[in-house]
């Protein structure tokens, strides 16, 4: 199952890649929701290799995700797995620079079943899958909303 969009930022595409690689400020994120996040493998610089460990409550169970880092390739692309109780994914964030102030973020999501539980979970999703398909589309749209402010109130 995969979702993608891509969205336009007012902003230069690396302060873009700036903002997108902020590992720790995602790491917050994720603990002020109830996560628990611990970074696995830190090479001292952003880059291939990286790895977190989250726990978190979806769904009404505690759920497991191991992350890498499979592609860092700035100001370009950057490439993430995950591995999760049956389930195999990759987010993938592109960038291209529209102009100088301005970048198209294209960023997508895949799942992919490893066990028959995770099958029938990916099925039930797919009988959903418009409405998911517009949260996700939403919640790119305020993230890059976001990425905009944030960028507007450090320039």
């Amino acid at each position: 199952m995969k979702f993608s969009t891509n969205e336009d930022v007012d902003a230069p595409i690396s302060s873009v890649f700036e903002m997108i690689s902020s590992f720790a400020y995602y790491e917050r994120a994720a603990m002020r929701r109830g996560a628990d996040v611990q970074r696995t493998v830190d090479p001292g610089k952003p880059g291939v290799g990286m790895a977190w460990a989250a726990r978190f409550y979806l769904r009404g169970r505690t759920r497991d995700v191991d992350l890498k880092m499979v592609t860092y390739d700035p100001p370009n692309e950057m490439v993430l797995e995950l591995l999760s109780q049956g389930l195999r994914g990759e987010t993938r964030f592109e960038l291209m620079a529209l102009s100088r102030s301005r970048t198209r973020i294209m960023i997508s999501l895949e799942l992919r079943p490893l066990t028959l539980p995770a099958r029938l979970f990916l099925q039930s999703l797919k009988l959903t899958k418009t409405t998911l398909t517009k949260q996700y589309k939403a919640r790119i749209r305020k993230y890059v909303k976001e990425m905009e402010d944030r960028y507007q109130a450090s320039a």
